[in-house]
């Protein structure tokens, strides 16, 4: 009887474990560690912060290339802001172009064509293109005249001389702010001049290619269109360039009239060139009005180029003389002003884009 016990306590003892109690005893420790968790000095320790690259300026590659290599550059900051807008304006055009691509809507390579010629402008106007002749060192502050920034045409040059001696009070021509506006209605022209001879050089570089282009006919026949609407652009560009010397001229020999209705000259080029478009009398009053609020947009635009240039200056002194404290609080209003300045910039120029494709629209729409 006692050895029949001893027996069946033997089976027991030998009968494997039932699964569950097996698992239990496999993972015990890892499972008590991770029943105590929310306990342990890893969960109630902060983790150190991970480590994050600064985000891109800009989506694409090729655009963060270019601004790195102008802040290498050391361009003025002014200078800095307006490239930042150009910059963006360019990479807006060029997702919506993939866009079109995308969709077969751009078979003649046109659209395409736009965004090369922009680009070579944007490389041309801050000195990008590995030129050293066309690369912009000063800055464009409105009071700095022609002793710190060259206006590169003998021409301009000469019309500004012709207008300094007019600001004496006997004469009455140009009062300060007057000769202000003129010094920036002169270096509007030598930038409309810089990118007219971008667009003349990039075109010529597309006529070689078309020439030598071996495809089928008809595909040819588009391209030579595309090329006849680019002399056109040419030549509505130099067309303006004309009038706007013309124009430049006659106001630094007679001072400004009362008569002038804008102040600013992107205003002046675009009442020039919608004048001469096909509007209507309503359509031409409803763009004068519209140019109004432009205008005012741009003012803001200067008004905030003007407080970041005197930041920066501010700033220059600040890191040279003064304390760590007053060095970051400078640093953080530069960095304010500098990001409100292009965002203002980036309105300005797209509604600049906007209000030049109306009038594009409309000499379309007269040929």
């Amino acid at each position: 009887m006692a050895s029949r016990r001893v027996l069946s306590g033997l089976r027991a003892v030998r009968q494997p474990p039932p699964p569950l109690l097996l698992l239990l005893l496999l993972l015990g420790p890892w499972a008590a560690a991770g029943h105590a968790g929310k306990y342990s000095r890893e969960k109630n320790e902060p983790a150190p912060p991970s480590k994050r690259e600064p985000a891109a300026e800009f989506r694409m590659e090729k655009l963060n290339q270019l601004w790195e290599k102008a802040q290498r550059l050391n361009l003025p900051p002014l200078k800095l802001s307006d490239l930042h807008t150009d910059l963006k304006i360019q990479e807006r055009d060029e997702f919506k172009w993939k866009k079109l691509k995308a969709e077969g809507l751009d078979e003649d390579g046109e659209e395409e064509a736009k965004l090369v010629r922009s680009l070579s402008v944007i490389l041309a106007k801050y000195g990008l293109d590995g030129r050293k002749d066309s690369r912009v060192v000063s800055s464009n502050f409105v009071d700095h005249g022609p002793d710190d920034e060259s206006l590169e045409d003998p021409r301009l040059e000469k019309l500004w001389h012709k207008a300094l001696p007019l600001q004496a009070k006997t004469s009455g021509k140009f009062s300060s702010e007057e000769l202000d506006k003129l010094w920036r209605e002169l270096q509007h022209h030598k930038e409309k001049v810089q990118e007219y001879h971008a667009l003349l050089e990039t075109l010529g570089g597309a006529e070689e290619s078309h020439e030598n282009a071996i495809g089928p006919v008809d595909l040819r026949g588009v391209q030579a269109e595309a090329l006849a609407s680019r002399h056109a652009e040419l030549k509505d560009r130099l067309r303006s360039i004309g009038q706007g010397f013309d124009r430049l001229r006659r106001v630094s020999h007679q001072g400004y009239g009362a008569e002038t209705e804008f102040t600013e000259p992107r205003v002046l080029d675009l009442w020039d060139m919608a004048k001469s478009a096909n509007f209507t009398e309503k359509e031409l009053e409803s763009f004068r009005e519209e140019l109004k609020h432009f205008e005012v947009k741009i003012e803001k635009h200067n008004h905030y180029q003007k407080q970041l240039e005197i930041s920066h200056q501010k700033l220059k002194h600040v890191e040279s003389f003064g304390d760590q404290e007053h060095v970051t609080r400078n640093r953080e209003r530069y960095a304010t002003l500098e990001e409100r300045t292009k965002e203002l910039g980036y309105k300005v120029k797209k509604h600049m884009q906007d209000l030049s494709s109306r009038i594009s629209r409309a000499r379309h729409n007269e040929l």
